[in-house]
């Protein structure tokens, strides 16, 4: 298994502090850096100034949204990324979700299905290095009407670009598994993850002629160490408000990706009654009602025992990237958790 970890450039405290973060990660033995971009910084500019601080590490977004830039646009991006980074790039791109893509952007969130198919479809045309031509549902291009003929960028790509697709829906990792070289998971429980992610997941990937043997599977999750059962208690009590967030405060009030994915793990009667209380304002209520059940199974919480044992379980759920999110109060902390945790995985699942 490979060790990755996301960082989002706007957070985790000061700059220099999250490169220094990044740099350090590298040093322990860290395969893959995921940048993260929600609804603060950007990820590009971070990762191109990541790339200049670093020399082995892979680089990736996680993810791009899809829609807050045109096809060729991201094209244009990942080319110069995987060009400027010596093949480290990493394309990960998702459809987020409407709160962000329509309250913050103001664009339609409309058929996100379709956009994400046919933005890689103009992505991976623009990396080849043709002229640039697409008529879809969703893009055209050239622009009818106007006289405009197709275009080839004046640079080319150096390297080859794998791409990754956020996706949580079974619709959407059926399209992850036709068109993409890897899958950014969250909210993973291995236990039901045939029904809730692999069963669609595999159906895509047999429509495209392939199997899991050929695609990257790269889940995350936080992990923390604690000493004791009274620590570990902490640590599940502090992550419950987190998680009441994920299940009632993400999306809109209709669509909450994270919410339909736990409950189709299991949960679908505490997610409902979570999202309605924080919907209501009662945050306190709401967190209330995380089990420690939930926490525990979607994340890498425990004593170090428990989380070696939680990671065999996720390698032989099939998962080949292990994401990590070191908990600490402090950069020393963070990199310690993140240096520990790479060696179990190591230890768990084999030398990258």
């Amino acid at each position: 298994m490979r060790t990755a970890t996301t960082v989002e450039a706007a957070g985790g405290g000061a700059w220099s502090d999250q490169t220094d973060f990044v740099v350090e990660a590298e040093k322990l033995g860290l395969d893959i850096c995921w940048v993260a971009e929600a609804w603060g910084s950007d990820a590009p500019s971070a990762l191109g100034y990541y790339a200049a601080r670093t020399e082995r590490m892979l680089l990736g977004s996680a993810v791009m949204q899809v829609g807050t830039r045109t096809p060729v646009a991201l094209a244009q991006t990942a080319i110069t990324l995987s060009n400027l980074s010596g093949g480290r790039f990493l394309l990960g791109l998702g459809p987020s979700g409407p709160q962000v893509i329509e309250g913050l952007h103001g664009v339609p969130f409309a058929r996100p299905l379709a956009r994400v198919r046919e933005t890689v479809e103009i992505v991976r045309q623009v990396v080849d290095g043709g002229k640039i031509s697409h008529s879809g549902a969703e893009f055209q291009i050239p622009l009818p009407g106007g006289g405009a003929v197709p275009m080839r960028l004046s640079m080319r790509a150096e390297h080859r670009i794998p791409i990754y697709l956020a996706a949580l829906s079974p619709a959407m990792l059926r399209l992850t598994g036709r068109i993409a070289d890897g899958w950014l998971g969250t909210s993973f429980v291995p236990e039901g993850a045939h029904d809730a992610y692999f069963a669609p997941l595999d159906e895509g990937l047999l429509r495209s002629g392939r199997s899991r043997a050929e695609f990257d599977v790269c889940q995350g999750a936080e992990v923390a160490f604690a000493p004791d059962d009274e620590a570990l208690g902490a640590m599940v009590a502090g992550r419950k408000k987190e998680l009441a967030f994920s299940l009632g405060g993400m999306g809109s009030a209709s669509t909450n990706f994270y919410n339909h994915a736990y409950s189709r793990q299991g949960w679908a009667e505490v997610a409902a009654q979570v999202r309605e209380r924080w919907q209501a304002g009662d945050r306190e209520g709401a967190a209330g009602l995380v089990t420690d059940e939930m926490v525990l199974a979607t994340t890498l919480i425990g004593t170090e025992d428990m989380v070696r044992e939680r990671l065999r379980v996720w390698r032989d759920a099939g998962v080949n990237t292990v994401r990590l999110y070191p908990a600490g109060e402090s950069l020393d902390a963070r990199l310690a958790t993140l240096g520990r945790a790479i060696e179990l995985v190591r230890e768990v699942g084999g030398a990258s």
